[in-house]
This record gives structure tokens, C-alpha cells and sequence, in this order.
């Protein structure tokens, strides 16, 4: 596979682009609620930036970006930001609909084969999508596919692939240099299967273990998880030195779920009551550790913050 050309670091740039993130900076003290006019609605001011390193864009890779979105119609524009399963959409049909990623979630399968089969099969899936993504035809700005796959303790999909302990397992160890290569050796073998893109690590500090998915949290310190935060991106991704492209063996980490999983009251995908204060003090930090680790993309929580859906306001 060629995972690190330049149309790939472009599209990495392109997706990155298209949202930005604003989070707290880890060991900052949290400042005091304002009295809101309505319940679930942010305040910026309040929650300090974090910056992706230096390096983690490059000037030639934004210039070629502006030009390929110069020749890009609205539709695919817009595409670039549609992600299809594999479950429900097939090589041919990026003909018709300009998509700018793939992903095989839950138990979708490769093409032609079970949802738990061998690398080849995830390769040539990969492969049969981009083949079509860059085809010269009219009309069409070729911009290959990236393809995601849930990669949370190794990549669980693949037959054969290495199975490490979960992220409560690794949060006991506090061995942050372990950690670190687990997610290389993590990274390595999502690679060869074609992949590159890592739906992980999650981050959600969770202080309430009736949450059905307590064992994706390393810790409830928001400390320890801010360090693992950063310790599984720089072994998902590399280090900065190594950028703007990603070097071979390694992929584009998804640091998640934006925000407050973990703290909805033992509910999957429920509502997080918690203060704005509380919120920046407790969940925060692990994303501004993440965004300066140079966490190439970030994925929206399908919770609620004080009744508003984090995937469809801003409040999150």
C-alpha cells in the first residue's frame, strides 16, 4: 500500500481543515461557571486553545490543496466530508457520489468476505475504493479515499492482528512509554491492512463505572488521561518530527468522543449534566493534550451536554 503520498497528505490537510477544536489546556485551573441564559451552551472565552505542533502543516501541502479545491465542484466539496460504510456502499458507487472516506464500522465486513477475516482482504478493499476514487473522468477531481476502522486495543478486526488489554488495563500500568508502543505496534499492523485511519484512542475520563463502556477509559484522574492521550497519538501518528506526511507503518488517529461521554449518568450515548466548569476541568484536558499531539482528526460524541446533542450544536 501507499499510504503517504502527497495527494494523501492533502487530504489529511483537507479534512483537518474542515473543523476546528477548541479545548482547555491541561493543568490550568478551571475558572468559575457563568450564570448561562440557557442550559447546554458554551462559552469559548473560557476554554483556553490548544495548538497542533509546529510542522504539523507545511506550505507546499496547503498550496496544493488550494489548488485541487479550485478544480473541485461544490458536490464534491461536500463529499469529501460524507464517510460511507462498507456495509452499504460499494467501489462503484463513488462514481456517482463523490465521498471522501470509507469506514467499516461495527461488523461490516471487507468486500466479499466476513467482517473478521485477514489483512488481504481489508487491503483489497482499500484498494478496490481508491482504484475508483482516482480514476480520470470528467468532472472529477481524483482525491483517493481514506479508509477508518475502529482501532481501540489493537485492530480487532483483522484475523491474526495483535489483541492488546483494554484502555482500563493500560490506564493500571501507568507506563506511558508502553503505551506508546503499543500504539505503534498498533499502527503498524492497521497499516499493512490498508487502513489509515484509527477511530481511537478514547479519551473520556469516566467517573461513573455503570457506563457500559467504562473499560475504553484509562483513568478517571483527567491528568493520567491527558498523558495517555498523548502516548497513544504519538505512537498512532509518530512524533511531529516526522511530519507533515505520515511516515509508513504508522496512521491518523481520531481522538474521542467529543465530549463529556462517560459522565452521562451510566447511559451510552446519554446526557452529561455536568457544569461548564466542571466539563473544562474534567473532560477537557485530554483533548487539549490530544490536539497538541498533533491529533489529525477528532470525532464528535453521539452525547448530549445539558440536553443539547453534541453532533448537532456547538455547545460541544
Amino acid at each position: 500500500m501507499r499510504l503517504n503520498t502527497e495527494k494523501t497528505a492533502a487530504r489529511l490537510a483537507m479534512l483537518l481543515a474542515s473543523a476546528s477544536l477548541t479545548v482547555a489546556a491541561p493543568g490550568r485551573a478551571a475558572p468559575a461557571d457563568p450564570v448561562p441564559a440557557t442550559t447546554g451552551v458554551a462559552h469559548p472565552a473560557l476554554w483556553p486553545a490548544a495548538h497542533s505542533p509546529r510542522g504539523f502543516t507545511d506550505a507546499k501541502t496547503e498550496a496544493f490543496v488550494t489548488r485541487l479545491m479550485a478544480r473541485m465542484t461544490v458536490e464534491e466539496k461536500v463529499g469529501q466530508l460524507v464517510q460511507g460504510d462498507t456495509g452499504s456502499v460499494k467501489p462503484e458507487d463513488l462514481r456517482r457520489y463523490p465521498l471522501g472516506s470509507i469506514l467499516s464500522g461495527g461488523d461490516s465486513p471487507p468486500l466479499g468476505s466476513p467482517d473478521r477475516a485477514r489483512a488481504p482482504a481489508w487491503a483489497a478493499t482499500a484498494d478496490a475504493f481508491r482504484a475508483v476514487a482516482v480514476e480520470a473522468r470528467p468532472g472529477h477531481v481524483p482525491i483517493p479515499t481514506m479508509y477508518g476502522v475502529d482501532v481501540i486495543h489493537g485492530n480487532s478486526n483483522v484475523v491474526g492482528a495483535t489483541l492488546f488489554p483494554h484502555n482500563i488495563a493500560l490506564g493500571a500500568t501507568r507506563d506511558l512509554p508502553l503505551v506508546e508502543k503499543i500504539a505503534a505496534a498498533t499502527a503498524q499492523e492497521t497499516a499493512a491492512a490498508g487502513i489509515d485511519w484509527a477511530f481511537g484512542p478514547t479519551i473520556a475520563t469516566v467517573r461513573d463505572v455503570r457506563w457500559g463502556r467504562s473499560y475504553e477509559s484509562y483513568s478517571e484522574d483527567p491528568a493520567l488521561t491527558a498523558g495517555f492521550a498523548t502516548a497513544m497519538i504519538e505512537g498512532l501518528q509518530g512524533t511531529p518530527r516526522q511530519w507533515p506526511a505520515l511516515a509508513h507503518g504508522h496512521v491518523a488517529a481520531s481522538a474521542k468522543h467529543f465530549l463529556g461521554d462517560g459522565g452521562t449518568g451510566g447511559k451510552d450515548q446519554g446526557n452529561n449534566l455536568s457544569s461548564e466548569a466542571d466539563l473544562i476541568r474534567i473532560a477537557a484536558p485530554a483533548y487539549a493534550a490530544a490536539v497538541d499531539a498533533g491529533a489529525m482528526t477528532v470525532m464528535a460524541s453521539y452525547s448530549s451536554w445539558q440536553g443539547s446533542r453534541c453532533t448537532a450544536t456547538t455547545a460541544c
